[in-house]
């Protein structure tokens, strides 16, 4: 039996550009050759689909200057990839695409509506757990109904920052500073501020209204900063690893902290309040199947001085990098990353099967 074709996706429309561009590589270079053929299609900021030749192209960033475009057919009969080449067209078949793309149309549920529509089978959650769990609110709402403890809000609507007294009183009345505030649908902290007064509140918010038209301030939580990585879904149980910790270095774990700061920390299996730990794995287990979630996710919590814990957020397509989480947390459970990649396109196979 020949090989199979894996369309390895990178890059994208979102913020986390780069971040994708980082962790694209570890998928790489993880993924067993013996059983798959590799295309790789990187995306630019503009949306351009490019075909790309190596990971040292990815690395020093010249694979923006390719010159074959790529797009993937929606027509589920073809299962391809559209290579153009000047006047040259090549028809490539796609057995199972691995989206690395984080954010907005990539982790959106909008990429993953293109591969429902293409009939090819895919790494991660499908459109609706993708969709609801990048929306910081609607992800909110689902796990209200769980009763796992998280953070109380008011959400606000961008056409409501015309007049921020209200919006800054109604705040006033319910929390006392500091408050967080965040665009409901974006990804890697970015547009999230923290406000000490009604100043800062007010421009905390117009940040987030350019983020996004839903925006959420929510309670400060003081606590630890907890992540578990979560693996399976539909005929395949789900798994919850261990836990870890950021340290983060900056006032909070911003954009710019996760990536950039090398003060930044994780560390796998901290020591936690008792019972902790269990309470994080069994409510990460919840609210992905909760939020319908398929193939991968990491799923953020608070942990506070008495042992409490708070859901923070889901990333249905967590980082792969050098320094992320999720590949961390399964290594130390004694899933190597080359295992890790390889349970990923498997699983995507069997998605048809669920």
């Amino acid at each position: 039996m020949g090989k199979k074709n894996a369309v390895v996706l990178f890059g994208g429309q979102s913020s986390e550009h780069v971040v994708s561009c980082m962790s694209v590589i570890n998928v790489i270079n993880h993924i067993n050759r013996e059983i798959y053929d590799l295309l790789l299609i990187g995306i630019t900021e503009e949306g351009h689909w490019i075909k790309t030749d190596s990971v040292e192209a990815i690395q020093d960033g010249s694979w923006k200057n390719g010159s074959v475009s790529a797009v993937l057919s929606p027509d589920a009969t073809m299962k391809s990839v559209i290579l153009l080449d000047g006047e040259k067209t090549e028809l490539v078949r796609a057995d199972v695409v691995f989206p690395v793309l984080h954010g907005l149309y990539g982790e959106d549920g909008t990429i993953q509506g293109l591969l429902e529509l293409s009939g090819i089978p895919y790494v991660g959650c499908g459109v609706l757990s993708s969709a609801v769990s990048m929306d910081k609110l609607y992800t909110k709402i689902i796990v209200k109904d769980l009763g796992v403890r998280q953070a109380d809000y008011i959400a606000v609507m961008r056409h409501e920052l015309h007049d921020l007294d209200p919006i800054v009183k109604k705040v006033e009345d319910k929390f006392t500073y500091p408050v967080f505030v965040k665009p409901s649908n974006a990804g890697s902290s970015k547009g999230v501020s923290r406000a000490e007064d009604g100043k800062e509140l007010k421009e905390a918010l117009i940040l987030a209204g350019e983020h996004d038209r839903k925006i959420l301030v929510e309670e400060m939580i003081v606590g630890r900063e907890i992540e578990c990585a979560v693996f399976g879904g539909g005929n395949t149980p789900v798994e919850a690893s261990g836990v870890g910790e950021i340290v983060a270095a900056a006032e909070f774990y911003d954009f710019d902290a996760k990536y950039y700061n090398s003060e930044s920390k994780t560390v796998v299996d901290p020591a936690l309040p008792e019972g902790a730990a269990e309470t994080i794995r069994s409510a990460a287990k919840a609210i992905f199947q909760a939020v319908d979630g398929y193939g991968l996710a990491r799923v953020d919590f608070f942990v506070k001085e008495d042992g409490t814990v708070v859901f923070n957020e889901i990333n249905t397509m967590p980082g792969f990098t050098a320094i992320s989480m999720y590949p961390m947390l399964w290594e130390h459970a004694g899933v190597t990353k080359e295992e890790l990649v390889n349970r990923l396109l498997k699983h995507a196979a069997d998605r048809s099967q669920s």
